[in-house]
């Protein structure tokens, strides 16, 4: 039986507040089934070259974490952008998987196993399906996202709920079917521009339910403006 390699990639731009709890978090996580599933996980952070040193603790402790990367990015360049590198990284790395994740503990690492082990080119963590929600979040977060949900969905022919969530699992071989010197967009609204990209390249897709936590540490970098980007960059995509 082949071993399937897991990249867990986690984009952070001031996470010093969680990224010490949440990588040793995976880990243990990971380590629980890894073993009898004959996956392997590895987990690249990929820093916007943060001020608040998130990038630096990743360094100071590869040593107790060997399977700990990290991508120093030159500034804040946007999650889109970065979530390519990610991206590129597995492609050139050899990797099966990659699951993306916040940094925040919004995704918990319970929820890595069921989305580890379902089988499409994508499986998603939904906040919109039947054992899935939110907590935490204000009513007015509540609408804009369930609203760009069902705008984005319709707009670009998407089968699963949830086309904002960022908690997805990609089949890596998917991942380089795509050009991605013709995405768009640099920010939050790249999560629905992927899963548009990839099914015009026929990728399959799942979802998982998760429960979706507010973050208790750090600020939050979604902004009005940012869905108002986000609704643009949907629009354009269908022009």
């Amino acid at each position: 039986m082949n071993t399937t390699r897991f990249l867990v990639t986690i984009a952070t731009y001031n996470e010093i507040e969680n990224i010490p709890h949440l990588v040793p978090a995976i880990f243990e996580e990971t380590d629980r089934f890894a073993a009898e599933r004959n996956f392997t996980f590895d987990v690249l952070v990929i820093d916007d070259a943060s001020p608040d040193g998130t990038g630096e603790w990743c360094d100071a402790h590869a040593e107790e974490f060997p399977r700990l990367k990290c991508l120093h990015r030159a500034g804040k360049n946007g999650l889109g952008a970065a979530t390519i590198a990610a991206m590129q990284y597995a492609i050139e790395n050899g990797y099966d998987r990659m699951i993306n994740m916040d940094a925040d503990f919004s995704h918990h690492p319970k929820y890595l196993e069921a989305i580890a082990c379902a089988d499409a080119d994508v499986v998603a963590g939904s906040r919109y399906i039947r054992g899935g929600g939110i907590v935490g979040w204000p009513l007015r977060r509540h609408f804009m996202s369930r609203s760009i949900n069902a705008f984005g969905r319709t707009l670009l022919g998407l089968s699963i709920h949830d086309i904002s969530g960022a908690y997805r699992n990609y089949r890596v071989s998917t991942l380089a079917k795509l050009d991605f010197s013709r995405f768009q967009s640099q920010g939050y609204s790249f999560q629905e521009e992927v899963l548009w990209r990839l099914k015009l390249v026929g990728a399959t897709m799942s979802e998982v339910p998760i429960i979706f936590e507010d973050r208790i540490r750090g600020t939050s970098k979604i902004s009005l403006k940012e869905s108002i980007t986000a609704v643009k960059t949907l629009l354009m995509l269908r022009r």
